[in-house]
């Protein structure tokens, strides 16, 4: 508190000051945003076609590369807990594998595309967020609710578009070097030349490292994943006739991580003498824009990706092999008041690996999963006059499984002034559930994997408002925020730890699920020297389960805080070329998954909070030097915890007693009747470390 008090002694010091004075050279130049605060940016996420934010009847939060260093991280994972009502969640204590909630939903709910490609798939969607080369990205745009209407299944919960650089415009030359004093080292670089005289392209390379084990909790196992992991990223842009567009990507992906006991080496790889976890993961991806040679304005999209995954979990093998292709031909038309936009799209997945999910058990045989997915969509932008704007849209898919899948949507934007937006989004969701390749706990082996039923697609309903109202001043300005939300999910398939410790069961929701709250924040900025964001975000989320004679049992799922808040505090010396960040966020409680009454550890988590302080010096016009401590307050989820691992004295069960009735009996050796079990984790075991880092940028 003495330093929170300190430091906000520290903002009002500068701030006030800068307040008072005239209008200086720095703000003579364009003020800038680190978040959505300048409505000019141009979107693609809400109509698949660019248009001005303001503009867009779908409410997309954009983040820029200034949002990125504000609290360097080596992935766009870890970047993602800056971002209000989305928390970066790990699902796993050792290998620390995890996804990205929006609005309290699940990481499966959530989608991710490069350049508005779905390249992110299933099986990679714990990994699909590393490895992307920081330097190569231009904005990140979040659509918050159902995108199922232009995306298809997996964008039930939200859309996470990372929009890469253009390599017409790119620098020619950036480079960051970061290093930890737990010694993760991070090289982000990417370079751009001319091919020619009417070719670009860029290349840029993600390396990151870790490689010393630490056991801070005790507990003998590594507090946080060993990682190596280069991704390759090479993107090609052609200068066509009449300002067409062309472009190609390409990237390759390779990670070698592993966490378990801290005596763990490769020899015992899928043995059961000494616990670990180790994954090789490999990815080629493939992504494609080109504009036809036509006076229409028609596209074609395509992507292709590659995965590997080769993973033992202790004794448990878990080997997966997905291709998945993408093409989708768009027609932009406008006519008068109406933009329209028309699209064809088709998906191929091919899934095999060694789980029960391709195995059939009559034949005994392996059966590879191979999903050909046919969708058409439509959709009508009317503006009606300057303030109302209205679009309408319908997608149809077919399933082979599951026959005919139609998501609706609809959007009515109100321009209520000069710089005020009301939105109103309403629409379906679907999503068809692959267990294996999207839930970790279904992969451990820690627990057994119940599949109580014939899995159906999940559907859902949802209404979304929002309002933005910015407020210009004569030295800069200010931007407030507003959403609210309401999904109905008439089936949801989440995993039940509570039913019996000893397994993980699936099945359809015989009733309905429900997901609704508030999202609130204020974007500041003076003069570009004071920056500051606050968001908060206030979630209910819940099942009702339909019971005996009518009765309903209401739950809510684990791993879910009912509130959630973040912040930003920058300040620019700009004469003297120093800034200085204050970055953080803090989280309520949640549920947690404990294995029966005689657990010891708590049920709910307390009130956590991760803060960050970054100074930066700028050398010249071309480097920067930066440094700072992450976490702050050196807080871990262990503490007001005996233990979080439980028996990781045990990691296979080797003393583990059971009944007659395959229950876990308590024993003097096992006093609160436990098998191993990673999953009661809601936050990352790293505490306090200084980074050090600088950057290169060459125009």
């Amino acid at each position: 508190m003495k330093f929170l008090s300190s430091f906000l002694v520290l903002i009002v010091s500068f701030v006030m000051p800068c307040i008072a004075q005239n209008t200086d050279s720095i703000y003579a130049r364009k003020q800038d945003s680190l978040f959505s605060g300048i409505m000019q940016d141009i979107v693609v996420s809400g109509t698949l076609r660019p248009v001005r934010k303001l503009e867009s009847p779908v409410a997309v939060e954009v983040y820029t590369t200034q949002f990125l260093r504000l609290n360097p991280v080596p992935s766009v994972f870890e970047a993602m807990q800056g971002v209000n009502g989305v928390r970066p969640q790990l699902n796993c204590n050792i290998c620390n594998t995890g996804d990205i909630h929006i609005n309290g939903l699940e990481g499966p709910y959530t989608m991710v595309t490069i350049d508005g490609m779905p390249i992110v798939s299933s099986l990679s969607s714990v990994y699909g967020l590393y490895g992307i080369p920081n330097q190569l990205i231009e904005r990140i745009e979040i659509v918050k609710g159902p995108a199922s209407g232009l995306y298809g299944s997996e964008a039930v919960g939200g859309l996470i578009n990372i929009i890469t650089k253009d390599p017409q415009k790119a620098p020619l030359l950036t480079v960051d070097i970061m290093s930890t004093s737990w010694l993760e080292n991070l090289v982000d670089a990417g370079v751009k030349w001319r091919a020619g005289k009417k070719a670009q392209a860029i290349l840029g390379m993600n390396l990151f490292s870790y490689q010393h084990p630490k056991d801070n909790n005790d507990d003998g196992f590594t507090d946080m994943a060993l990682q190596q992991r280069i991704s390759i990223f090479n993107k090609w842009s052609w200068n066509l006739k009449d300002n067409r567009q062309a472009n190609i990507a390409a990237r390759y992906f390779y990670e070698d991580r592993w966490g378990g006991e801290m005596n763990w080496n490769k020899s015992y790889r899928g043995s059961d003498q000494v616990y670990g976890e180790s994954i090789y993961t490999n990815r080629l991806e493939l992504i494609g824009n080109y504009q036809l040679p036509i006076h229409e304005k028609i596209f074609f999209s395509g992507s292709y990706n590659y995965h590997h995954q080769d993973s033992w979990y202790g004794k448990t093998p878990y080997l997966g092999i997905q291709h998945i292709g993408f093409g989708q031909m768009t027609w932009h038309k406008s006519i008068k008041k109406h933009e329209w936009l028309t699209g064809l799209a088709l998906r191929y997945n091919v899934y095999d690996d060694n789980s029960a999910a391709t195995h059939d058990p009559l034949s005994g045989e392996n059966m590879p999963s191979r999903t050909l997915l046919p969708g058409i969509f439509v959709q009508d932008e009317i503006r009606f006059s300057d303030r109302h704007t209205i679009l309408a849209g319908l997608r149809y898919d077919y399933h082979p499984v599951h026959g005919d899948i139609i998501t609706p949507r609809v959007a009515w934007k109100w321009k209520t002034g000069k710089e005020g937006v009301f939105r109103l989004n309403a629409g379906t969701g679907f999503r068809v559930v692959n267990l294996f390749t999207e839930e970790h706990a279904a992969l451990t082996g820690s627990r057994k994997v119940v599949i109580a039923e014939e899995l159906k697609p999940e559907k859902s309903y949802n209404v979304n408002l929002n309002y933005t109202y910015r407020i210009p001043f004569s030295n800069g300005f200010m931007v407030l925020d507003g959403s609210a939300w309401y999904t109905l999910f008439t089936n949801q398939i989440l995993p039940d730890y509570d039913t019996n410790p000893d397994e993980i069961i699936y099945q359809n929701l015989h009733g309905r699920a429900i997901s609704k709250g508030i999202s609130l924040s204020a974007e500041w900025n003076i003069q570009n020297r004071f920056r500051s964001q606050l968001g908060f975000t206030l979630q209910d989320i819940r099942q009702i389960k339909e019971i005996a004679d009518g009765k309903e049992e209401v739950s809510k799922p684990v791993l879910t805080e009912t509130w959630s808040g973040v912040w930003s505090f920058s300040y620019r010396f700009p004469d003297q070329g120093w800034s200085m960040d204050y970055t953080g966020n803090v989280y309520g409680p949640m549920r947690l998954p404990l294995l029966g009454p005689l657990d010891p550890r708590r049920p709910y988590s307390p009130v956590w909070s991760i803060q960050n302080i970054q100074v930066t010096k700028k050398i010249g016009r071309k480097m920067e030097i930066y440094g700072g401590v992450k976490n702050l307050l050196n807080w871990t989820p262990n503490k007001g915890n005996p233990f979080i691992i439980a028996r990781a004295n045990d990691p296979f069960d080797k003393n583990v007693e059971y009944d007659n009735n395959g229950q876990i009996l308590q024993t003097r050796e096992n006093p609160y009747a436990l098998s191993f079990d990673p999953t009661y984790v809601y936050g990352p075991n790293q505490g306090r470390r200084i980074f050090l880092g600088f950057r290169i940028t060459v125009f």
